[in-house]
């Protein structure tokens, strides 16, 4: 234990913390208490946190072994939870705290000290009296693939926090060095990945979108390599963690420990057989984040009908959440059933993306070589990999019944929501029609067709006047948020050689056997219909466009102001009926949302050592939605910060140059 405490505070010294003062303590279990033990300054912003690690009581944890093995990857078999030390940084600074965040746990009143305080515990570098450091065991379906054994490789189970308003909270730290699960990577986060992370959990709560929370970005003058575009030119870049916070972090994935060798693959799950940890698994999430289901049937004899609940309800919350990311334009880009949260919240923000200009087949990830998780493919990669979750229930919940739970739930529960919520979006306010499914996708493929700005669009929607007028105030401001024709045709540039493109279609046509398995038809038929759209607007004048676009819109605008009359029809007071119109509407479009360009332009300053703009954006999404009387972007004080080398503000189209960010 000596040996232990030494290093410790050897690691701290080296990372520019002041070794701290030891006390005399019981060490139950030795390891974890002594770390505590060793914990000084004492806390004083933070020293109200009541951990209570309920998670660790419940569920196995691997049993400890030496010490270098806190951080030394291996298969972890017959646990769901490893011990895990956090590695010290050098001169960790707050990049940013939330708040709102931060107040679920009951703090309050960031001042400077608590400033210092946070860059502290949050980063590592000290542990929390009650914390007890752990690495959570799972695996995943990766792009459709069973890739076995994954884990938290860059997160930590700091523990559960206990409120006075009766709630519980699992901290968490994203990028606090290696684990048992890192395998080989270093166990961190950098502060591009993490401001990104940190600023969309915080923007997506503020949406109104079930997600978990970032209460802190904590960098350092720590470095790591990386390779950003894996194109051989890595770099140094600081080392940064997130403190999240959420009701648990247990996953989907978290169950296909127990996955027998997969067929494709013939990977398997570190505790495979092992139906005991399955059925602790089963009573601790049920128990703890569905305690209604575990009342209602508590004198069951048989757990079938609770955990068939149980599924039913999982399987609800996550059609409305993928609905909910559907009406907002987000795309989670990497949706693998890791990534899935057993409580229905938005979950590990890795390369994400709003939508600018609509487009059902964007892809927010580099990485997604085969448009696996464009947005429009979303609600079935979400029903998919339920359907992986039902087979990781098995034999607790025989595979038929869940089945038929996702067949009988899912699409109706997504629909049923997307609907809902797409009318309030196009302020149909009072009577529901058969009509408007086609109605709304309609007005996704004028969007499409046009190129038009998914929140601007929504957004402008509620100045369309609500009696019968001329367009022409009304139009130009729509078609203002239609893509132009520079920015069309940097979307449609071609993305192979021409000669690359003619080698693969005489292959098609030559030896469609051997084309098949190469697996580059969707990216052959996608690269043909580039070089024909950019063909198409090479022929076309930017005026030819405006006109085009003035055309579908005037279209659809005629289909929607005719469900407007339908929807006003017998209401006594026009006026009232207009004012609620516009009330839901702004409740529903926002008009801010974090687009990777404003992202960027934060990353930016913030790895010029200016994390101002980090906050300043942190606090403009907190209000993402219309406020009546708010002054004006002109003279607002989020106009005060512009895009790098334009003029525009947190709520225009994007500039020419985001659409050649690249997000991994």
């Amino acid at each position: 234990m000596a040996s232990l405490r030494a290093a410790f505070c050897a690691s701290l010294a080296a990372a520019g913390v002041r070794p701290p003062a030891l006390r005399a303590t019981r060490l139950p279990p030795a390891l974890w208490s002594s770390w505590t033990a060793a914990m000084e300054p004492a806390p004083r912003w933070l020293a109200g946190l009541r951990f209570d690690n309920r998670a660790l009581r419940a569920l196995p944890v691997e049993p400890p072994g030496p010490e270098d093995a806190l951080r030394t990857p291996r298969r972890v078999s017959g646990a769901c939870f490893s011990r895990a030390l956090p590695a010290p940084l050098r001169l960790p600074r707050v990049v940013a705290l939330s708040g709102p965040a931060l107040a679920l746990l009951g703090l309050e009143d960031a001042d400077a000290d608590a400033e210092a305080e946070a860059a502290l515990f949050f980063s590592g570098n000290a542990l929390l009296p009650g914390a007890e450091p752990a690495a959570h065991c799972y695996c995943g379906h990766q792009f459709g693939q069973f890739a076995g054994q994954l884990g938290d490789g860059a997160a930590m189970y700091l523990g559960e926090v206990c409120t006075a308003a009766g709630e519980r909270w699992e901290l968490q730290l994203k990028g606090a060095g290696p684990t048992p699960f890192s395998r080989q990577a270093d166990g961190r986060k950098v502060l591009r990945s993490s401001i990104r992370e940190f600023l969309c959990s915080e923007a997506m709560f503020h949406l109104g979108i079930p997600t978990t929370r970032a209460g802190a970005c904590v960098t350092s003058e720590s470095t790591v390599v990386r390779d950003v575009f894996y194109d051989g030119n890595p770099k140094y870049e600081k080392c940064t963690v997130v403190l999240r916070i959420a009701p648990t972090f247990i996953r989907f994935g978290s169950f296909e420990i127990f996955k027998p060798p997969d067929e494709h693959t013939g990977r398997a799950g570190p505790s495979v057989g092992r139906n005991d940890i399955r059925v602790q698994m089963l009573d601790y999430v049920i128990s703890s984040f569905y305690p209604e289901i575990q009342a209602a049937h508590a004198c069951d004899n048989d757990s079938v009908q609770r955990n068939a609940a149980f599924f039913r309800e999982v399987t609800r919350r996550t059609a409305r959440m993928v609905a909910e990311w559907q009406c907002v334009g987000f795309c989670h880009g990497v949706l693998n059933t890791d990534n899935m949260s057993i409580v229905g919240l938005t979950i590990d923000y890795g390369p994400f993306g709003f939508l600018d200009r609509y487009d059902p087949d964007h892809v927010c990830n580099a990485s997604d070589n085969t448009g696996r998780y464009t947005y429009s493919k979303q609600p079935q990669v979400c029903k998919w990999n339920l359907q992986k979750l039902a087979e990781a229930l098995e034999p607790e919940l025989p595979l038929a019944l869940s089945e038929a739970i996702l067949t009988e739930e899912f699409d109706t529960q997504f629909q049923r929501h997307y609907l809902q919520k797409m009318r309030r979006k196009l302020g149909l306010v009072q009577v529901e029609q058969e009509e408007d499914g086609a109605l709304v996708a309609k007005l996704l493929d004028t969007m499409h067709k046009t190129g038009a700005d998914f929140t601007n669009t929504f957004y402008e929607l509620s100045r369309f006047p609500a009696e019968p007028s001329d367009l022409a105030e009304f139009l130009p401001r729509l078609t203002s948020q239609c893509a132009s024709l520079e920015e069309l045709k940097l979307a449609f540039r071609p993305q192979m050689d021409p000669r690359q493109l003619s080698m693969m279609l005489m292959l098609a046509q030559s030896n469609p056997q051997l084309f098949a398995l190469i697996g580059s038809q969707a990216n052959v038929t996608k690269e043909l219909e580039r070089v024909e759209q950019q063909s198409w607007l090479e022929q076309l004048s930017s005026a030819e466009l405006q006109s085009k676009n003035t055309d579908h819109w005037v279209a659809w605008l005629q289909e929607y102001r005719a469900r407007l009359d339908k929807d006003k029809e017998g209401v006594g007071d026009t006026a009232a009926w207009q004012a609620e119109r516009l009330r839901i509407m702004h409740a529903n479009n926002p008009k801010y949302v974090l687009r990777n360009y404003i992202a960027q332009n934060a990353i930016e300053a913030a790895e010029n050592g200016d994390f101002a703009e980090v906050r300043r954006i942190l606090k403009l999404l907190e209000s993402p939605y219309y406020i009546e009387g708010e002054t004006t972007e002109a003279t607002s004080p989020e106009a005060a910060a512009r895009t790098t080398g334009d003029q525009y503000s947190y709520s225009s189209r994007p500039p020419l140059w985001a659409a050649e960010l690249c997000v991994t």
